[in-house]
């Protein structure tokens, strides 16, 4: 087949996929003809996207309806089905059985349904076996085959049809050394059998099955190892061993066996070019989704279930036991190869090899796949502290924002993201919370203001967890003491502050803190925050929010506390916040005394449990506690004196600020003892006021 006539023809197809009434005989054979091994990788390439796209096709004009026998597989199968038996039952002819095998192949990629239902047709084994025999020298015949059981073995159906003789066949190939391509095809048959018999014992009644599969799961891991150090000439066989290992690997013996071999780490990372661009064939593609794969296993801890997630997998050990399964309600031990600090140990294993390098090159692969493999790569990674540095030397924070940016670009700002991007966005969290925005995201505001809205679907997703909504909070409230850009933009965000404030209420005590910290921030560094909190004329508008921050002022968490009062000492420096807390303290008469308890730890509420202990002074509450009453106090805000001298006197205030100028609540600078003296000179007046 001329290249240039069969690309032409293959852009004709494109134009009726959808219609699989308007494909012609010959039309369909010259599509199964352009999988031929012999054809050049671009025009295979152009056939898997015009296969691609007729089996999309024909199922989205054929929908699955219930209680219809008429089912997209179905028409796909019956398509299918002559044209592959028609050439792999075609013993006089190995060219035939050859291309029969390879489209064969190449329809359990795109749609392994209908593929699966030819392999299940009467004597379509037997004409696999059958060539065997007929050509037991022809390595062309063999290669296919090989390639086209590996397809088939990925699924459980096609599994169960699979006989003894040839896994027999596959072992005796993955051991022969003549020809490497077939060696490395072989083994990720026999991989993947040996994967999916063990995940099929897993789900049925007798997990014992499954034991067997990990010295098997060792031998092959062993010599598709051995195949990625010594054959590193041979790229077209090395596709098939990488994509073995990226199975293997799931096992925790298997991933302590390949994290402990600095060569053959080094020998596989090498796989991905440093210095240039990867071209962007399927091949390579294939190749570096596979390498990902296996970095992503060696890295990957053991899920955290929260309460609820315990629960649900416990009653699903109890249904099993109740179905007759030998394993017993008990949890299963774990795997001390999958414990935290193993996994620290094999993540620093790689890093050491050189993992980052292909973590780099990577982010720069348009491939959805790639993408997410990234993200949660770097988020096993950065979830050792040590590491992160060396992510940040390595461009992690460019490449984490290059996954986020570009998978997220064409979503609308009010639509959510992609769920399966929260792990890249956690990562880039993780990193903003233990550097300086500055080292995360370099001296310019542009990308500090680009990574605020994915920052901010960590608290806003649906799908988002504790941890993910406590790291996204404590990351902006780092970049909103970045910059007033920053801060702006944060408070701007849709949604993002309402949410917040519920945070603020939130009954875990680190999600509290955490989100009274960010209003803190933002309050300090966005007019806009400042105005919502204190600064607007609206009274009654800003008395709801200082109650919060009162009542946040006044809890056992000191963060949380001086977070919050920080933020109160900022607002009041606004006549209109001064106004709403003295209203408030007009309404409960308790605003001045936990003002005041910021000071003075001894000043008691009347609802105070009196077998609470007292807390210890803290220099930064009793600061933030004078600034507020300075605030509060100052004549020029016109507050109603006489009021004010009553209110004022019922605190104690006076008694409050006489002794932390004598000294009784401990030692401090200047700057506090100066502010405390003039709040003391204005609370004498009011009691002079309220005297008169």
């Amino acid at each position: 087949m001329n290249v240039q006539n069969g690309d032409l023809s293959l852009d004709l197809l494109m134009k009726k996929y959808q219609d699989v009434a308007a494909f012609l005989p010959d039309e369909l054979s010259y599509l199964v003809e352009a999988f031929a091994p012999s054809q050049p990788e671009p025009s295979r390439s152009k056939a898997y996207i015009v296969l691609s796209a007729f089996c999309q096709g024909t199922r989205s004009q054929n929908p699955q309806e219930s209680g219809s026998n008429s089912s997209a597989t179905e028409i796909l199968g019956n398509v299918f089905q002559h044209l592959i038996i028609s050439r792999i039952s075609n013993h006089q002819e190995q060219d035939a059985i050859v291309v029969g095998l390879s489209f064969f192949s190449a329809v359990f990629h795109v749609d392994w349904q209908s593929a699966s239902r030819v392999f299940a047709q009467d004597g379509v084994v037997e004409y696999v076996t059958d060539a065997l025999d007929l050509f037991p020298s022809s390595v062309s015949v063999a290669l296919e085959v090989a390639r086209m059981i590996g397809q088939a073995s990925g699924h459980k159906a096609c599994r169960a049809l699979i006989p003894e003789e040839i896994v027999t066949w596959l072992g005796n190939k993955s051991r022969q050394a003549t020809d490497k391509n077939l060696r490395a095809a072989a083994a990720i048959a026999l991989v993947k059998l040996s994967r999916g018999a063990a995940t099929d014992a897993s789900e049925g009644a007798d997990a014992s099955q499954a034991a067997p599969s990990t010295s098997k799961d060792m031998e092959l891991a062993s010599l598709l190892k051995g195949m990625v150090i010594n054959d590193k000439d041979s790229p077209s066989s090395l596709n098939d061993v990488v994509e073995g290992l990226a199975y293997l690997s799931v096992d925790p013996d298997v991933k302590h066996a390949l994290a402990n071999d600095p060569k053959f780490l080094q020998q596989l990372f090498i796989l991905v070019p440093r210095r240039k661009p990867l071209p962007t064939s399927t091949s390579n593609s294939s190749l570096l989704f596979g390498i990902l794969l296996i970095i992503s296993n060696l890295c990957a801890y053991r899920p955290r279930l929260s309460q609820e997630d315990a629960q649900v997998a416990k009653l699903k050990r109890m249904a099993k036991a109740g179905n007759g399964s030998s394993k017993t309600t008990s949890e299963e031990p774990l795997n001390a190869l999958e414990d935290d600090a193993t996994v620290r140990s094999r993540c620093r294993q790689a890093l050491a090899s050189g993992a980052l390098d292909v973590l780099s090159v990577a982010s720069g692969v348009e491939s959805q796949g790639i993408r997410l493999a990234l993200g949660k790569i770097y988020l096993s990674i950065v979830e050792d502290k040590d590491n992160r540095g060396k992510v940040l030397q390595g461009g992690g924070a460019r490449s984490l924002s290059r996954v986020i940016q570009s998978s997220s670009c064409s979503t609308p700002s009010s639509t959510p993201i992609d769920t399966a991007l929260l792990p890249a966005i956690q990562a880039l969290a993780k990193l903003t919370i233990t550097s300086s925005p500055l080292q995360v995201f370099g001296p310019t505001d542009g990308a500090m203001l680009d990574a605020i809205r994915p920052l901010s679907q960590l608290l806003l997703h649906s799908s988002s967890n504790l941890l993910q909504q406590f790291e996204g909070l404590m990351a902006l409230t780092n970049l909103a003491s970045q910059s007033t850009g920053c801060a702006d933009r944060i408070f701007n965000t849709p949604h993002l502050l309402n949410k917040v404030e519920l945070l603020m209420l939130e009954d875990h005590t680190l999600i509290r803190r955490a989100a009274t910290e960010l209003i803190c921030n933002l309050v300090g560094g966005s007019e806009k925050a400042f105005s919502r909190y204190g600064g607007s004329p609206d009274v009654h508008a800003t008395k709801s929010k200082l109650q919060v921050l009162l009542a946040m002022s006044d809890m056992d968490d000191l963060p949380t506390r001086l977070a919050a009062s920080g933020a109160l000492a900022t607002v009041t420096s606004a006549s209109t916040a001064c106004q709403a807390v003295f209203q408030l303290q007009l309404d409960r008469h308790r605003a001045f005394s936990i003002i005041a308890r910021l000071i003075d730890p001894s000043v008691t509420l009347e609802d105070d449990d009196p077998d609470d202990s007292q807390a210890a002074g803290n220099p930064g509450l009793v600061h933030r506690g004078v600034v507020c009453l300075r605030h509060i106090l100052d004549p020029q805000y016109a507050l109603p004196r006489k009021s004010l001298a009553e209110e004022v006197e019922k605190a104690g205030l006076v008694n409050v600020m006489a002794r932390l100028l004598k000294g009784e609540l401990g030692p401090f600078d200047t700057a506090v003892t100066t502010l405390a003296a003039e709040v003391l000179k204005h609370l004498i007046e009011l009691r002079k006021l309220a005297n008169s």
